[in-house]
């Protein structure tokens, strides 16, 4: 998976859009959820920020996964969610008010906490001479730059001319999903005859992070006794992470094909288990898992 103008130019240009599309939807208002539901949103973040990468170095360590590939299953927990888990929150007919402002909230944090996690973790996976150099700050930078700067230049649209961000939100959300797959896709074919080998090593590691942590994240809701439609939107936040991300942190930053593995993995199969699992949570009048048995 060599790094060229798809992962250096294309990605990062397509996440920055992406990224100014979920500022177009944003206005300072929806951070007052913050207050108004601060124990879900609370709950969303810790979930998202503590617990997720917990079960992703017990299942790296499960799998006895180890060097890069396992620092890339690292790098995609380490990512905020996206437009996708807003997209699936609705298909799972959950909170999307809550989903939006969780995705923004830790989006807005990730710059500055993933390149230290990732040197973190790079020290507890990699051995003497594999580590690959991370200049943090340089880093934090580059993040703040396809991450929060299109944010805030789509929350100055919005602010300034409300109109037009409602006309574009839909259009930039159906971008975000369909570039999203055609980047997945056209990575699969100019790297097929090693598809399999990846899959091989991060693809089982990556859809059981998936499917883990999309029921994790509704079972602690639940524990909490947040309402369902809550539990919907914190599952899928914390069972959907920003794979153009994680495959631009390792393809256009970090410059290493094999912390791309999982990234790449993991976006082709969310799309299938976040459709099996709003399926699941929809099935019954009421919605709930507890009722599947």
């Amino acid at each position: 998976m060599q790094a060229d103008i798809l992962t250096t130019v294309v990605l990062p240009l397509s996440l920055f859009i992406i990224m100014l599309g979920m500022g177009l939807a944003l206005k300072p208002a929806d951070f007052k959820m913050v207050l108004v539901r601060p124990k879900a949103v609370a709950l969303g973040v810790f979930a998202q920020m503590v617990i997720l990468p917990l079960l992703a170095y017990l299942i790296v360590l499960g799998f006895g996964l180890t060097g890069a590939v396992a620092v890339g299953v690292m790098i995609l927990a380490l990512c905020p969610g996206g437009t996708t888990s807003n997209l699936y929150t609705y298909l799972a007919k959950g909170d999307i008010a809550l989903s939006v402002t969780l995705t923004s909230v830790v989006s807005l944090l990730a710059p500055f906490t993933v390149p230290v996690m990732i040197v973190v973790f790079m020290g507890l996976l990699m051995g003497e001479g594999q580590q690959v150099e991370l200049p943090v700050l340089k880093t934090i930078i580059q993040l703040v730059a396809i991450t929060i700067l299109p944010i805030s230049i789509g929350m100055f649209i919005h602010h300034k001319n409300s109109g037009f961000s409602a006309r574009a939100e839909k259009p930039v959300k159906i971008f975000s999903v369909v570039f999203l797959l055609l980047i997945v896709v056209l990575i699969i074919f100019k790297n097929i005859s090693q598809m399999g080998e990846y899959f091989a090593q991060a693809g089982l590691a990556a859809l059981t992070l998936n499917v883990v942590c999309l029921f994790v994240g509704y079972g602690i809701s639940k524990l909490a006794k947040l309402n369902e439609a809550q539990s919907k939107a914190i599952a899928i936040e914390v069972g959907f992470q920003n794979g153009t991300l994680a495959i631009v942190i390792a393809l256009s930053l970090l410059n290493n094909t094999e912390m791309s593995i999982a990234a790449t993995c993991y976006s082709i199969s969310m799309f299938i288990t976040g459709a099996i699992f709003a399926w699941l949570l929809n099935r019954n009048k009421d919605g709930t898992l507890a009722n599947q048995a």
